[in-house]
């Protein structure tokens, strides 16, 4: 039995099926047209031709993904860490990271706010808590210790 994506054709059009729904990394896309059976050297080519044509961007990707993580809530920490599970280069993720505009004390504010009802922990006990929350959100743990000692914010 052939695969459905034995020609150029059909492993471009499955590409951009992918690129339709949102940006992807090369390395992404290539894991997903594998799994759909493409040959590899079908896939290379393709992607060579949609990377020329500006249809597949790294850069895009990677800003793209950062700014979608940091509006749900996640640091850079984490954001790194799913970015390099990814197969992006390091040097591509931290320029990202420094390019994407982002407030990371002001996103850790905000992210500790709505869980948190912005009230600092009482004891030693939920601030254990609360800063595993945030930890496991991917901020920086000195800048949640700043935070939970009212040293950034002072609500509560």
């Amino acid at each position: 039995m052939t695969s459905p994506l034995d020609s150029p054709a059909a492993v471009r059009r499955a590409a951009m099926d992918l690129l339709a729904h949102r940006e992807h990394g090369r390395v992404e896309l290539t894991r997903k047209l594998e799994r759909r059976g493409a040959p590899a050297p079908l896939i290379e080519a393709a992607l060579d031709r949609l990377a020329d044509e500006g249809l597949l961007s790294e850069g895009r990707y990677l800003e793209s993904f950062v700014a979608s993580r940091a509006r749900a809530g996640y640091g850079p920490l984490r954001i790194r860490e799913e970015l390099a599970r990814r197969g992006l280069p390091r040097q591509a993720i931290e320029q990202a990271l420094l390019e994407s505009g982002v407030d990371w004390a002001g996103l850790l504010t905000d992210t500790w706010r709505r869980k948190f009802a912005g009230c600092r922990p009482g004891d030693a006990r939920e601030r254990a808590r609360q800063g595993r929350f945030l930890n496991y959100r991917g901020f920086p743990p000195e800048m949640i210790g700043r935070l939970l000692r009212g040293s950034i914010s002072d609500d509560c």
